[in-house]
């Protein structure tokens, strides 16, 4: 049988009607298929490929570390070079309230070990997140989603969640002495691309302070430069208890992981030992992975410090009659159509001319943009021209 009969009877499909590109390679903004089209990704996986793909300090990082030694004992047990140099390096970028990092293997698991972190740290059970936000599909981050579109059916998930407004100053009141934590992406995803009010995000940390409550801010899409600095919440003045990391983390490799306080996170050693344990969780290829994309970032500032000009020029070049608003947060946008059925003739059409764009999950009207940062000026023209043309 071919790869795609393959595919389609014994790999699990997530939506009835997958892409189906066949991915031989990738190189930069491109993934290649194996009928020869060369595709300009505005996807980046998601936000993961941050450097594009195949980037050479990746790949060298990868098959050096591979050739070393790949898997070795549960986590936390040996010293692992690309574990500790990269937490090194990462609590260096980090305020000095951050710098102890448990790594785990995907955002979603980044979540649930912050939701048990919160838990052990106040004693509390209560959770609060915002209305049309996302955390992961595990049932204690599926348990945070508002609305319950693709969590009602696996009822019922955890307990004790409400949620708040995003930006609702109001909805602060909710923050009480029985509150473990709130958990707000730093600039909410699939809601499509929505920035909190910096005075309201700092409300919000000084309302968790005077109740005793945790802030846990995710940033497993916002952060390694997404939207214009390393991350998200340098932009508002806040510093989170506890950090969700993932996505362009790892460059490309599965990592993430939840950054907080050595002294809250050695809560987890004691009162049981092995509070919270990964098999797989800080694997040495995927931190060596993001170790590279890290470095990689420092090393270029470049990258970094383009991406505001680089948002500029989209807004500057998606003008259509069709496009109702362009919504960015840097290399990461929403472009509001009219509704889900034009999204989806918009996606096809972009498809046959071969670029990747994609949709919101809770916002049915826009266009999800999030290149990998390493893309040019005249790649940005080449998107922008093939949307409108699209469009038209």
């Amino acid at each position: 049988m071919s790869n795609r009969a393959n595919f389609l009877r014994h790999v699990a499909q997530t939506s009835p009607a997958p892409m189906g590109l066949e991915i031989a390679g990738g190189k930069g903004v491109y993934l290649h298929t194996t009928d020869g089209k060369k595709y300009l990704d505005l996807i980046a996986g998601i936000g993961v490929s941050a450097l594009g793909h195949n980037h050479p300090a990746i790949v060298k990082a990868v098959q050096e570390q591979a050739g070393k030694y790949m898997h070795t004992l549960v986590y936390g047990e040996f010293i692992l070079a690309p574990q500790a140099r990269l937490a090194a390096l990462l609590a260096e970028q980090l305020p000095a309230g951050l710098d102890n990092v448990y790594f785990v293997n995907s955002g979603a698991e980044a979540t649930e070990g912050a939701m048990k972190l919160a838990k052990r740290t106040t004693g509390r059970g209560e959770f609060i997140s915002a209305r049309r936000s996302y955390h992961g599909s595990t049932q204690g981050a599926a348990s945070l989603q508002w609305p319950h579109d693709f969590t009602e059916a696996f009822a019922p998930l955890l307990p004790g969640v409400s949620h708040l407004d995003f930006n609702c100053d109001y909805c602060l009141n909710q923050i009480t002495e029985t509150t473990a934590a709130v958990i707000l992406e730093t600039v909410q995803a699939e809601w499509g691309i929505r920035k909190p009010r910096p005075e309201w995000l700092q409300a919000v940390r000084k309302r968790c302070d005077e109740v005793g409550a945790l802030l846990i801010l995710d940033e497993i899409q916002a952060g390694m430069g997404r939207t214009g600095t390393l991350f998200a919440f340098e932009q508002y003045g806040v510093v989170p208890d506890i950090l969700l990391l993932a996505k362009g983390f790892g460059g490309g490799m599965p990592l993430g992981a939840f950054v907080a306080r050595r002294e809250v996170m050695e809560l987890l050693t004691k009162d049981p030992v092995l509070g919270h344990i990964t098999t797989f969780g800080g694997h040495p290829v995927s931190c060596a992975a993001g170790l590279a994309t890290l470095e990689t970032l420092l090393a270029q500032p470049e990258l970094i410090g383009s991406v505001k000009r680089k948002e500029a020029l989209f807004h500057e070049l998606l003008v259509h009659p069709k496009i109702r608003q362009v919504r960015s947060a840097g290399l990461w946008m929403a472009v509001e159509l009219t509704d889900f059925d034009e999204i989806l003739a918009t996606i096809a059409a972009c498809l046959e001319r071969e670029l990747i764009t994609d949709w919101f999950l809770w916002n049915e009207r826009s266009l999800r943009i999030a290149p990998p940062l390493t893309i040019s000026e005249a790649e940005i023209r080449k998107a922008c021209g093939i949307i409108l043309e699209a469009l038209g």
